[in-house]
Formats: C-alpha cells, structure tokens, sequence
C-alpha cells in the first residue's frame, strides 16, 4: 500500500458501504470520518480518489446532489487498465479511508433545458444517474436515456433503471460484444431539436455520437470521458512545446499531456475534466500541427486552438500561445 498522500486530495472519506452494482463492477459509500455534511456537488460532478496503491482516479458522483452526508462512486474493474481500478476491487475494504478531492464539474446539467437526451455507455451511466437522480419525483423538463451496455449481467443500476418510475424514460440495449447488434442512434439524432444530449461512455461511442450531431447547436451536445490524459496511441512520438510569451521549451514524451509536462515545470494552466471534453485547457496554438484529440473543438478552429490535456503533436514542435 502507498502511504503518500496526494496533494490533490483534501479530503481523507471513510468508505462506509461497499457493494455490486454490477458484475466486475462495485459501488463505493464515501463519508466525512465524524459524520459531517460533505462539500456540495452538482450533478456531474466527480471527485478524484487516491486508490489503496497511491493511484489517483477520477470518478463520477452517481447519487442525488441532494445527499449531503455521503459520495458515492461506481468503479468498473479494468485488467487492462494502469491498475486503480484492481486496487479499488481488491484493496478497498469498509472502513479504510480514501483521500479524496473536493467535488469538481466538468459536466453539468443545464437546467433551463427545454428536453434532455441522455447517451450512456457502459460505466458512462454514472454521471448521467446523478443527473436522472437530481430531477427527484418530478423532472424540470422530459428527459430520455438511451443505455448501452454488453449484457444484462454487465449493466449497473440495472434494478432501478427498470423501476415503474423510470422504465418509460429508459431504453436499455445489450448488443452482447456484437457489433452488429448495436444500437443504431441515428433515428434519435437525426433530427436536431432543442434538448441537450448528455453522452459519456467509451470513446468510439462518443466520436460516433459527435459525427452524428454535427448538424445540432455545439452548446446542446455535452460530453464527459473517464480517459484522463487521453491515451496513449502506438504512434505516439515525443514532441517539443515552445512557450511564445516566456520563450521556454520542454520535450513532451509518450505517456504523458502537455498539460501534465507544463505542471512539472511550474507552469499551471486551467484545466478541469482533463479527459478532452470541457474547453477549460483551451489553448492558443501558434505554429505547429496538431493532432487533436478532443471532444470540443470545431473544425475551424483546429489550426489555432488546441486542448493542452489531451491533443499532442505531428509536427516535431507546437508553439503556443503561453
């Protein structure tokens, strides 16, 4: 186990309930050790988890805001993964306390929305259960789930997605590892209205959900990913980021943003899902190509703007506008 607290973990949870939500996935009961209230949180929103290993993991709140003595975050065990999530399965026991983040949002629900269209896929459904969660008895506005997932056993909050209350708002849909057996969201998306479409998931899942809504308003189309610093592809190349306004250069290498270079250097720039998905890194780019990797740019902004947490380089050097 990692003794070593990481800086960006305020808080030391208990965990005080740990269950399945799913198979090869757990849920994890989080509370203040004294039994305080907890740091508001909106729906959306995620806290980061130093993991039993030291690991730090970004999750997504999945209860009501509403609930102000405990934080709940699901966790789908990865064994391809970097291993925080095998630790949270196999490490993480009631009783033991996680250091944990305060509450940020990188995903939130617009509530003067006319509709809404929630797209899930697989672990995607925690955020968007808070969201659900938040509307209580009576929901501000029609709202509709589409819920994809491999099979029934995989599918977490099952039960309650399937509840008399909810079941007439939710499409659930296994394709059973089978592409063919997909869901074909295009009849949903095909016509642009005024709802805000809310889809997290894995990433082919969201690209197919971006192609498909690019005839609908940016501001309607939300997206929140789990893949913090965006991935490592086979290749991914070292590159050279030039600071225009200080003048500095720093190599970036493969495995690691330019976001998380420039923070190891003492350079600190805005940043908030770190994932590709919220615009806060949004960045100014000088010369160089880039090989975008996010959710938000438009097209026409490619050759000038670029997301510093996830878009890397095909050039040998970006410059950019810091």
């Amino acid at each position: 186990m990692n003794s070593q607290t990481h800086a960006d973990t305020q808080m030391p949870l208990r965990i005080t309930r740990v269950y399945d939500a799913a198979e090869g996935i757990r849920s994890f009961e989080l509370t203040q050790p004294d039994g305080s209230e907890l740091p508001q949180f909106t729906a959306g929103s995620h806290v980061k988890v130093q993991a039993p290993t030291g690991a730090l993991r970004k999750y997504s709140l999945c209860n009501d805001p509403a609930e102000r003595h405990r934080y709940v975050i699901t966790v789908k065990r990865d064994d391809r993964g970097q291993g925080g999530s095998i630790s949270m399965h196999d490490d993480a026991r009631e009783g033991d306390i996680l250091p944990t983040s305060l509450p940020d949002n990188a995903f939130p629900l617009v509530k003067s929305a006319k509709s809404y269209l929630f797209i899930a896929g697989g672990i995607g459904i925690t955020p968007i259960l808070s969201m659900i969660r938040s509307f209580g008895e009576l929901a501000p506005a029609p709202w509709k789930l589409y819920y994809l997932s491999r099979s029934p056993e995989t599918t977490a909050f099952m039960e309650e997605l399937s509840s008399p209350e909810l079941r007439k708002n939710v499409c659930i849909h296994h394709d059973h590892g089978d592409l063919a057996k997909a869901l074909d969201l295009w009849p949903v998306l095909e016509k642009p209205n005024t709802a805000h479409i809310y889809c997290c998931g894995p990433r082919p899942l969201m690209e197919s959900v971006r192609d498909m809504c690019g005839h609908w308003s940016p501001g309607n189309v939300h997206f929140e990913s789990f893949n913090e610093g965006g991935g490592t592809k086979p290749d991914d190349r070292p590159f050279k980021v030039r600071l225009a306004k200080s003048g500095r250069e720093f190599e970036v290498p493969v495995g690691k943003s330019i976001l998380a270079t420039l923070r190891e250097h003492g350079c600190n720039s805005a940043s908030s899902c770190e994932s590709g998905t919220c615009g806060t890194c949004r960045t100014g780019l000088l010369s160089g190509e880039a090989d975008h990797r996010d959710m938000v740019l438009m097209p026409e902004e490619m050759s000038s703007q670029i997301m510093i947490c996830v878009s890397r380089a095909k050039s040998p050097e970006l410059v950019l506008d810091l």
